[in-house]
């Protein structure tokens, strides 16, 4: 329950500091999902609990996070941070 108000807080403020005022659009909430995923989810605790995390659900538990937030920072990952989670996972 906690971490749900946690991302759903992180999400509402991702509007406010974006500048989302009124009926949003679905690439502003698109955009608002993946800036409060940043937030919630730091690049260091991502690759550190990808070093022994066997599923996703375990991974978003130990970084405080819904399933679908930890879902939203992977999607919006860059190329090379994509390449290094990949590369971390098969050396394990």
């Amino acid at each position: 329950m906690q971490v749900e108000r946690r991302c759903t807080l992180a999400h509402e403020l991702a509007h406010i500091d974006l500048g989302h005022t009124t009926e949003t659009t679905v690439q502003e909430e698109l955009t608002a999902r993946r800036y409060a995923a940043r937030k919630l989810i730091d690049w260091d605790a991502l690759v550190d609990v990808f070093r022994w995390a066997h599923n996703a659900h375990e991974a978003a538990d130990e970084l405080w996070v819904t399933p679908e937030v930890l879902e939203d920072r992977l999607r919006a990952l860059s190329p090379t941070e994509r390449a290094l989670l990949i590369h971390i996972t098969s050396t394990r």
